[in-house]
């Protein structure tokens, strides 16, 4: 199971792969049944991976940043 795939949510480089995955299921009516896609789903997976984890690394970061800035906060007593 993957996330939405909608456009304004990924990369334009995963939105690039899923439009040939869309295509390609589009166009190959009954041989995406017996994985004539897979190879791009594969590359779908691969790219909403990174995307993944590239979104937590800089939600961990933006956390971080606000920690700091409370914590500073606190110590001059304005929390």
């Amino acid at each position: 199971m993957h996330p939405d795939l909608s456009p304004h949510l990924h990369t334009e480089e995963c939105n690039f792969i899923i439009r040939a995955f869309r295509s390609c299921q589009d166009q190959h009516g009954i041989l995406k049944y017996v994985g004539y896609c897979d190879p791009l789903f594969s590359e779908v997976q691969k790219c909403l991976r990174k995307e993944r984890i590239n979104r937590r690394i800089e939600n961990i970061e933006n956390d971080k940043m606000k920690m700091r800035e409370y914590r500073a906060r606190l110590a001059k007593g304005e929390a």
